[in-house]
Formats: structure tokens, C-alpha cells, sequence
């Protein structure tokens, strides 16, 4: 049985959490492969929101199990706070539904001081972090100094944890900046505690396992978008970690042959959190519209979101890089009201019109667009394809033809019943 990934085609945002929930009831294991706490994966049903950070969305279904992988940076402190949540809103017990990986990193609270001291020296450069230290996280995992979640059961783990903390305490030194590590080691202590209460597994043996018995179907939710990719995205406005299919493989420790249907989401339109370059960004009614209707505004951060047109090149330029095999799109209803909506085809650069995404994404560039008529109906109560309107078909069969990708899922609103599955 081979694994399918679901990961954001965009700038993150792009409704993963939803979907995750939606696909769950066909899987036995949903294992997150990369990120942080810089992920929120929003879920609603009977009439609830909740916002899922390091734990994967398959976590409300009982008979399902998931797995924290190996690629993850892993907050202790927000992992309580979200264990401490499902427990108290939903009554979830999480010890017999989650596993973690040894072999996952420990975000510790110095690496979050260091975010911030970084993120204020850039001045006007910075690149919008969410400030939870993921950066400094990965940047010491690649250092080959960093503290893993399988160091917890190890008898020189307070040795270990004021080893790092005392390199992280000399480069602030560096810094101008004030900061005060009490509460943060109270609450990461805490932590600790908590997660000495799950299974730790080794996960690569545990997924590959899994792989190998027919009756395990697996699937591999990725955070952020495949825009934000540290090698690929629009550097140096990026995450950390590999955000588009390859870092399934490495984040989970499995065989590229072993990735089977790769399921990309995008939203209706585009948006994006912090700064970076943004081709199709709105800085009109339109714009602001977008962000009112569609509530866009960030679930980790809480920042507005910015919203434009949907982006055709660089959707094309994703679906390429991840060799997505089947697409989903979300927040269709939030484009309800619109007469006219848009789809950039191509850029103009220096008045020269290219059809892919470039490496200068930062330059002067204008998008080409391509406009199409609203259907100007609600469409949020449709649960089947056929009562969806002509206007609304057209604008897929548009993305379809143009990616050479089937839309197989519809979302149309943000509850898990608010979804349209083709056939």
C-alpha cells in the first residue's frame, strides 16, 4: 500500500485541516512530515472551530491513528496547550490516538527568543515570521546540535537541553533585546512531562510497516504551502522545512516509490501572510472583500491576511514541482458575490509575457489576467456537482484544462458537510 500526500499548492492557508478531516474516515493513519506550530489547520463541524498547530487533523476520528513525523519541529508548550484543548472541548483522550517520532526535533524556548531577536534586527526586511522558533529550530538541525524528542528518555537530557540553551543564551549576546525565559521554561517543563506520556516510535520502521500490510491506507498531511518551499518558494520569504512532496519522503522516512496519489490544494483565489512577493495581490475593494467574506485572516497569527486573484502561473509552477495527481479547491463560496472574477495566465516583465514562474519573483511584474463572469448565487447549501452553477463549472474546467489536473473536490464552505465530491 502506497502513501498519499495532501499538501497547499499556494502561499499555506489554503484549507488543508478541513480536507485532512474530510478524506479521513478512507484512511487508517495520517502522519504530519513537516513544520511547526507555524502551521494552523482550521476544522468546524456540529457547529465547532478548532485550530489544530503540530497535531494532525485526523485526530477527532477515534479508529484512526496519527503520527508526528520525523521532519516536525516540535513545541512542547503548544503541544500541551492543544492536548489540554481536545481534551476539555471534545473529551479526546490524544495518548491513544497519537504517536510521535523519536527522531522529531524539540523547539525549546531560547529557539523562540531567537526568532524574535532575529525578526527585529532585520527592520524593514523581515519576512513576516510567526515568531514560534522554527527558524533557529531547523537552523540547529541542520547544525547537528539540536535536541530531539527521543532525548526525553535519555538520563543526560538536562545536560543536553542547557548545552543548547547556553550556545542560544552567547548569540543573544549579539542582540539587542529583552526577554525573560521563566514563563516560557515553566511551560516547556510542563510539556515535556506531557509528552512522556505518549509513544514515542521510531517512526520510518512504524510508517514503512504500515506500508507493507494491504489493509493500512496512510496519508501524509503537509503544513504551509509548496510557495513557501525553502528551496523553491519565494526565497527568502519562505518556511524553513520542505514544503512540496519530496519532503514527505524525507520527513517520514519513505521511498519516493512509495508515494501514491498526491493531492494538491489551493484556494479559489490567492492569499498570504507576511511579507514576500505577491504577483496577483489586491489593494482594492475587491481585496478587501476577499478578506471579509472569506474570514482571512491568520489562524496561528491572527494577522490579515492578503488576498488577490487566483494565480494560475504559479499554481502550475506547484503542481510540476510536487506532480500533484489530483486537485481540490476550497473557499469557492467566498467568490459568490463577485460579477467578475479573475485568473492571471501569465507575467509581463520589462513588457515581455512569460507563462512561467521566475526566479526574480520579487522584480517589476504584472500579472496577465483573464476574466470570467460570477455566478452571483450562494452556492455553500450545494453538496452535489450537478446543482453547482454553469458560471462556477466553467471557471474549473478552465483550471483543469490549463493544469492538465481533475478537481475532485469542491469545498464551499468551512464546515466539513460543506463539501462537494466529484466523481
Amino acid at each position: 500500500m502506497k502513501v498519499d500526500v495532501l499538501l497547499g499548492l499556494q502561499w499555506g492557508d489554503e484549507g488543508k485541516g478541513k480536507v485532512v478531516d474530510v478524506l479521513t474516515p478512507n484512511y487508517n493513519v495520517i502522519t504530519r512530515f513537516q513544520g511547526g506550530a507555524n502551521a494552523g489547520h482550521s476544522l468546524e463541524f456540529n457547529n465547532m472551530k478548532h485550530v489544530l498547530h503540530l497535531i494532525p487533523s485526523g485526530i477527532f476520528h477515534e479508529q484512526v491513528i496519527n503520527i508526528i513525523g520525523n521532519g516536525v519541529v516540535l513545541d512542547p508548550a503548544i503541544f500541551k496547550v492543544e492536548i489540554d484543548a481536545l481534551k476539555s472541548k471534545f473529551g479526546i483522550d490524544s495518548t491513544k490516538r497519537l504517536h510521535l517520532a523519536k527522531k522529531a526535533n524539540l523547539i525549546i524556548p531560547t529557539h523562540k527568543v531567537l526568532d524574535g531577536a532575529m525578526e527585529q534586527a532585520k527592520g524593514k526586511g523581515k519576512i513576516g515570521s510567526t515568531l514560534k522558533g522554527i527558524g533557529p529550530a531547523y537552523t540547529d538541525k541542520i547544525g547537528r546540535r539540536a535536541l530531539r524528542v527521543g532525548d526525553i528518555s535519555l538520563d543526560n537530557f538536562e545536560e543536553k537541553y542547557q548545552a543548547l540553551k547556553q550556545q542560544h543564551l552567547q548569540l543573544l549576546k549579539l542582540y539587542n533585546y529583552e526577554f525573560d525565559l521563566t514563563e516560557l521554561e515553566k511551560e516547556w517543563y510542563e510539556g515535556i512531562e506531557l509528552i512522556k506520556q505518549f509513544t514515542l516510535i521510531d517512526a520510518e520502521h512504524v510508517i514503512n510497516d504500515y506500508i507493507k500490510e494491504d489493509k493500512s491506507k496512510i496519508l501524509a498531511e503537509g503544513a504551509q504551502g509548496s510557495l513557501l518551499d525553502v528551496d523553491y518558494g519565494s526565497y527568502p520569504f519562505v518556511t524553513s522545512s520542505s514544503t512540496i512532496c519530496a519532503g514527505a519522503c524525507t520527513g517520514m522516512g519513505i521511498a519516493p516509490s512509495k508515494i501514491g496519489q498526491v493531492k494538491g490544494i489551493f484556494k479559489a483565489y490567492c492569499t498570504r501572510v507576511g511579507s514576500g512577493p505577491f504577483p496577483t495581490e489586491l489593494f482594492d475593494d475587491d481585496g478587501q472583500k476577499l478578506r471579509d467574506i472569506g474570514r482571512e485572516y491568520g489562524s496561528t497569527t491572527g494577522r490579515p491576511r492578503r488576498c488577490g486573484w487566483m494565480d494560475l502561473v504559479a499554481l502550475k509552477y506547484s503542481v510540476m514541482l510536487n506532480g500533484v495527481t489530483e486537485l481540490i479547491m476550497t473557499k469557492a463560496d467566498v467568490l459568490d458575490q463577485f460579477e467578475t472574477i479573475k485568473i492571471a495566465t501569465a507575467y509581463k516583465i520589462n513588457g515581455v509575457e512569460i507563462d512561467y514562474f521566475p526566479y526574480d519573483i520579487e522584480g517589476e511584474l504584472e500579472p496577465v489576467f483573464k476574466e470570467f463572469k460570477g455566478w452571483k448565487c450562494d452556492i455553500t447549501c450545494k453538496t452535489l456537482e450537478n446543482d453547482l452553477p454553469k458560471k462556477l463549472m466553467e471557471y474549473i474546467d478552465f483550471i483543469e484544462t490549463e493544469t492538465g489536473v481533475p478537481i475532485k473536490i469542491i469545498s464551499v464552505g468551512p464546515d466539513r458537510d460543506a463539501t462537494v465530491i466529484r466523481k
